[in-house]
């Protein structure tokens, strides 16, 4: 298998993804945006950073950059493309998933860590999980909160599309357990069920 991680100008976790992806077994290939995705591509990661600086808005740019089109196509066509963090800004604003990120309710960057609770274990990206486990990782944005119309939110709980909410410790999901003010404490989500996960 071999992931094929994508770089824009400004992303700076590029080369955690491969870490990790490594740490696992897997096989990773750091792409440049402009050279295409590699025909061999089992999967896809956008990770984090500040594709070119964040200017307009968290991932707007990026997004409209070529390999996003082989990215939506290969999404179409079943790859799993996992977003994370600015990977996830560029998803949304590539409308891989619904909904848009915009400034911390805090009106601040962010940098801390959080607890999450999955909502949906039945995903390659949450299959070690057992839906209502509370897992704790870092945040670092400052436009992390998630917002999306009322209708296309229950569109997205009805479907089972929510991944992750923010939550305390003890796995209850509250105001003050929400960094950013993401709706309905929305932390990750799904795509469509053809498309895979940011």
């Amino acid at each position: 298998m071999t992931v094929a991680v994508v770089q824009f100008g400004g992303s700076n976790c590029d080369r955690d993804a491969v870490r990790a992806l490594d740490r696992v077994g897997v096989d990773a290939e750091r792409v440049w945006h402009e050279d295409g995705l590699p025909a061999d591509a089992d999967g896809i990661i956008l990770p984090g950073g500040f594709s070119y600086g964040d200017y307009l808005r968290a991932g707007a740019m990026a997004a409209h950059s070529p390999i996003m089109d082989a990215v939506r196509a290969a999404a179409e066509d079943g790859t799993p493309v996992l977003g994370v963090c600015n990977g996830a800004q560029i998803g949304s604003e590539s409308r891989l998933t619904p909904g848009a990120f915009t400034t911390n309710r805090s009106a601040r960057f962010q940098c801390e860590d959080v607890f999450l609770r999955v909502e949906n274990a039945d995903t390659p990206w949450t299959a070690a999980y057992d839906e209502g486990d509370v897992i704790e990782l870092p945040i670092a944005h400052g436009e992390g909160r998630f917002e999306i119309d009322d209708a296309a939110y229950e569109q997205l709980v009805d479907d089972d599309r929510v991944l992750f909410r923010y939550c305390d410790a003890d796995g209850n999901v509250t105001d003050a357990a929400n960094p950013n003010g993401s709706k309905g404490n929305v932390a990750g989500i799904l795509g469509s069920p053809r498309t895979s996960p940011c």
